[in-house]
């Protein structure tokens, strides 16, 4: 991922707000190590931290329409950008950067282009004929981006807080999937899907349509000039996409530069599921496998690096951030650049163990909803922060825009937990890659009960956090944590431990609103802590947390309710017809 931070309209081209802009673009630097370009015309300023991963020899930025009059800095990839170069085949390029339609389709069709872009993405567009400018994100907020609004009429965009914080007088979270135009003074949603009126879809579950379409996410990804991997907690999701990639890796380009071989990397405690798992799919399917531990200490000691990269106080981010930090530095010493990852899956199918509660199937459609609406607040956050601190792009094919559309549309029936019929969570994502002729994975692991990342890792991890904040936050200051912190009040030691480490680093109150709050059981909003009354004992966001679900629930001893863990689950799903050995790739 690459940082970009933009100053635009301050009322000061002097060579002092210039060296003040680029010194806040270098605390973006660690996003983008590859290079560093500044763009100034008259009082609007594009900066940009480029991390190289497609064209690394001539996509420097910030890019140009042919006259030079359309200049933009971007984040992210445009994976359908050979399309879309055939579409301006009237125009020239400079360079072989997918970001570079960006200028050329600004000229040909204006403000509302931005929903024919496929991918991550967030960008600054600046039209020097009249000095007008557009912002973007992309649709689920998979790329960081926030707004700022100056005292002297500015306003400021930035991949991170620290680019803005500390000079404007109000900043707040770029919402996704919108855009904000100078023109009309504010923003417009461009990302418009069916599923976003939470509407309850009705479409017959298909399982090859939905094997095809994440397939086809996953290839589309591949697209690389530079090393990369997949990164294999040995859960579900991530497993699934190593699976697909290492089916479709031959013939792709990223193959012909570095080779047949997959790369997979998994990071964990000693003796932690994750890493068990892990080893298993990694044999499976014969990548070259980097398992990485950390101990418990380690992870403390990360902490306050964690949360100035993350810039969240949010205590499931948190305790999930700092074994993907860990790792995340670890692979970029391999020389890696960019990795594959799951994340998504859950929000789409009700992975986590709170949805086997969900009392129907329109309660069950409605919280997805609202996870997928989140998720820029939480996973996608994560994902993108933590690899970033060490100048590593991450790409997320379940979040795909064409994915998303195909299994939200699905009559969520078919996603609801049905244990006597031996349906568990992300059952459909399961069958439709449950092929007995050509195994995608080993049954155990297709059929793996969710472990959130912050638990995989290894269970002693939340509990050493616990037991550390305990150490430093006392009963006396949680007693006046509501006058401490009105805005999201810490319920918990460990959440006040992370909050004054946050307001160190980010003292604006604009800042503490940029963080989402209220009560959550196992990742749940707080809507879906309604579904059962004992939740309201246990608020937790660690799967565990999921009383009568997780076979390692939190116990007696910790909340004073019954874990009653249910039976194994016997596979009754029938064996899936496939009428064809192969996927077609679509290009």
């Amino acid at each position: 991922m690459c940082g970009i931070l933009a100053v635009l309209g301050c009322s000061d081209d002097s060579q002092a707000k210039r060296v003040r802009v680029l010194e806040l673009s270098r605390r973006l630097k660690h996003r983008g190590p590859d290079w560093s370009g500044l763009y100034q015309h008259t009082d609007f300023y594009l900066t940009h931290q480029r991390l190289a991963i497609i064209d690394p020899a001539s996509g420097d930025q910030p890019l140009f329409n042919e006259d030079k009059s359309i200049v933009v800095t971007v984040n992210g990839e445009i994976y359908n950008h050979e399309e879309l170069r055939k579409k301006l085949s009237n125009h020239k390029f400079r360079t072989g950067s997918d970001c570079d339609v960006i200028a050329h389709l600004y000229e040909e069709y204006g403000e509302n282009f931005v929903d024919m872009l496929d991918g991550m993405f967030s960008f600054v567009l600046l039209d020097t004929r009249d000095n007008s400018f557009i912002v973007a994100r992309d649709a689920i907020g998979i790329t960081s981006l926030y707004i700022g609004w100056g005292l002297d009429g500015s306003v400021w965009i930035s991949s991170e807080l620290k680019g803005l914080n500390d000079d404007c007088e109000h900043f707040e979270t770029f919402p996704p999937g919108h855009f904000y135009s100078s023109k009309e003074g504010g923003f417009k949603r461009w990302y418009n899907p069916t599923w976003f009126s939470e509407a309850i879809p009705s479409t017959p579950y298909d399982p090859l349509v939905l094997r095809r379409s994440l397939e086809n996410a996953v290839i589309k990804r591949l697209m690389t000039d530079v090393p990369f991997g997949v990164l294999l907690s040995g859960g579900l999701d991530s497993s699934l996409v190593a699976s697909i990639t290492a089916r479709h890796l031959a013939g792709t380009r990223a193959a012909k530069h570095w080779g047949t071989q997959l790369h997979s990397f998994c990071v964990g405690l000693e003796g932690s599921p994750d890493l068990k798992a892990a080893r298993e799919v990694a044999d499976f399917l014969g990548t070259v496998h980097h398992e990485f531990h950390f101990t418990v200490q380690d992870g403390i000691d990360a902490i306050e690096d964690v949360i100035y990269h993350i810039e969240t106080y949010d205590v499931t981010t948190i305790r999930a951030s700092t074994p993907m930090f860990l790792m995340a530095r670890k692979i970029k010493a391999l020389g890696v650049k960019m990795v594959i990852s799951g994340e998504g899956a859950d929000e789409i199918f009700g992975g986590y163990l709170y949805f086997h509660k969900a009392p129907n199937k329109e309660e069950f459609h409605r919280e997805s909803c609202r996870k997928i609406k989140a998720l820029h607040l939480y996973d996608c956050l994560r994902a993108n922060k933590a690899t970033s601190a060490w100048g590593l792009e991450v790409r997320v094919p379940f979040l795909d825009k064409e994915f998303i559309d195909t299994a939200m549309a699905i009559d969520p029936e078919w996603k609801m937990i049905k244990r006597e019929q031996g349906r568990i969570e992300k059952w459909v994502l399961r069958r439709a890659f449950d092929d007995e002729q050509q195994p995608y994975l080993p049954k155990n692991v297709l059929y793996r009960q969710k472990e959130q990342f912050s638990d995989g890792v290894g269970y002693s991890w939340i509990d050493g956090l616990k037991a550390h904040a305990a150490q430093h936050v006392t009963d006396r200051m949680m007693l006046n944590a509501g006058h401490i912190f009105p805005q999201n009040t810490p319920t918990s030691k460990e959440a006040y431990y992370y909050r004054t480490i946050f307001e160190r680093f980010f003292p604006q109150n604009a800042a503490q609103l940029t963080i989402p709050g209220g009560p959550s059981i196992a990742c749940s909003t707080a809507k879906a802590v309604e579904w059962d009354a004992a939740w309201s004992k246990n608020l937790d966001p660690s799967g565990r947390a999921a009383l009568g679900v997780h076979v390692s629930a939190y116990g007696d001893e910790a909340t004073g309710v019954k874990s009653v863990v249910p039976p194994p689950i016997v596979n009754t799903i029938p064996r899936m017809e496939v009428s064809a050995p192969g996927v077609e790739i679509l290009s």
